[in-house]
């Protein structure tokens, strides 16, 4: 179902364009990265209270999603050091290249990336555990590791 539920929601949002959606998000400052609890727990949030996520298929610090699968899952991009606040440990912020040329956040060496689904509200999650892009998407605990749903 969760399978299903990605492959329509990626569907539905692939009609915005790449490149305007890109331009949106070109930073001109360091990104900021904070916490926020929500139903989940203390989970990792951008400067604007977004929820930040893990793709479970980025290895060595590098991310493994580009084109359409950046468009629905925005990279977290900086300008600069990225910057910790409230709960952030700062010696686990660190940044990565992507293959546009672009710096991306990465936090315990985990690129970050919002979810397009989550529509920019604060404390959405409606990325977490989908299967899209070939591997899983989690939100972020403080510790650098994925959150995953008990129950």
């Amino acid at each position: 179902m969760k399978r299903l539920l990605a492959v329509a929601i990626v569907l539905a949002l692939g009609a915005t364009g790449a490149v305007a959606a890109f331009a949106a998000t070109a930073p001109t400052k360091p990104a900021t990265v904070k916490t926020r609890s929500v139903s989940l727990g203390k989970i990792l949030v951008n400067g604007s209270s977004q929820t930040l996520y893990l793709f479970e298929k980025d290895k060595n610090g590098k991310s493994a999603c580009s084109g359409t699968c950046a468009t629905n899952w925005p990279p977290l991009l900086t300008k600069g050091k990225p910057k910790a606040s409230g709960g952030v440990k700062s010696s686990l912020l660190g940044t990565t290249k992507r293959s546009d040329g672009t710096t991306q956040v990465t936090y315990n060496k985990h690129p970050l990336y919002r979810f397009k689904g989550d529509a920019n509200k604060v404390g959405a999650t409606k990325g977490q555990e989908l299967d899209a892009f070939g591997a899983e998407w989690y939100v972020v605990g403080t510790n650098g590791k994925k959150i995953e749903h008990e129950g």
